[in-house]
């Protein structure tokens, strides 16, 4: 009879155990695509960039010297000189806009002709926003978590934040963007895939491009070589842009002691903007 008693209990468990086991198997599988990397790449660090983006216009970034070692960054932009040259018209890889969008770009282009600074965000002391926050012509700083990342412009100190932990962005978020946006990010393999969404609609695509409420950024990024970090960029925008628009920016990570940034604060008083 005993024996009989063990039998029958070890049935029924080794069938729980069988019926346990896809789930547990199908749900560590949805965990792993979440997050494929269990050891992720860690970016932290200083970086400053190698070259400007292959696909978008704006202030070309000076190569950074070898190992890592600071440049010379452009003087910060000031009313008197708006950011980007508009007198050639579009560049030939410059985000294709609709109509109504190419419409509203000319009113900019005819306003930076006139020497003005109305509809030039930088020189008014204004976030660059994303993505033209990536293809800025100063240093970042990286600070890498198992749950978030951020990104730290020299630029007016400007930040964003990419959660890892699975959130979503609320709709209080969406209802209220930012210039930098509400970013999420998962790993595939060693690279970092990030979705940025709300984003305020008074920033540029690139130096001058305009866009609605409706557009979203996808980055891939990863190193391709040691202490090269690349971001692979691409624009949707079904309001504003007729294809999406893609651009790519390389960083060389900085080396001591050159791996501290400087202050660019667009501010009175620090000789940025104007008396």
């Amino acid at each position: 009879m005993h024996r009989m008693v063990t039998s029958t209990l070890c049935s029924v468990a080794l069938s729980a155990l069988a019926a346990f086991a896809p789930a547990t198997l199908h749900a560590q599988g949805a965990g792993a695509t979440a997050n494929s990397n269990a050891n992720p790449p860690d970016f932290s660090g200083v970086y400053y960039p190698v070259q400007q983006g292959r696909g978008g216009g704006g202030a070309a970034a000076a190569a950074a010297p070898a190992g890592g070692q600071r440049g010379t960054p452009p003087a910060p932009p000031t009313r008197s000189a708006p950011t980007g040259d508009l007198s050639n018209g579009r560049a030939p890889n410059a985000p294709s806009l609709t109509p109504e969008y190419m419409a509203k770009w000319e009113i900019i282009r005819k306003s930076r002709m006139s020497g003005s600074y109305e509809y030039d965000p930088i020189a008014n002391c204004l976030p660059p926003g994303m993505p033209q926050m990536m293809s800025m012509p100063y240093g970042m700083e990286i600070m890498q978590t198992k749950d978030k990342i951020t990104f730290f412009s020299e630029w007016q100190d400007a930040l964003r934040r990419v959660y890892l932990d699975g959130r979503k962005p609320s709709q209080k978020v969406l209802n209220d963007p930012t210039y930098a946006g509400y970013s999420t990010g998962h790993w595939e393999g060693d690279t970092l895939v990030v979705d940025t969404v709300a984003l305020h609609p008074n920033s540029f695509i690139d130096n001058s491009s305009p866009h609605s409420e409706e557009m979203t950024v996808k980055e891939r990024i990863r190193f391709t070589a040691p202490g090269i970090l690349e971001d692979r960029i691409v624009v949707n925008d079904p309001k504003a842009l007729t294809k999406p628009w893609e651009t790519v920016h390389t960083y060389r990570k900085a080396q001591p002691p050159n791996d501290e940034l400087r202050e660019f604060a667009c501010a009175e008083g620090l000789g940025h903007s104007p008396k």
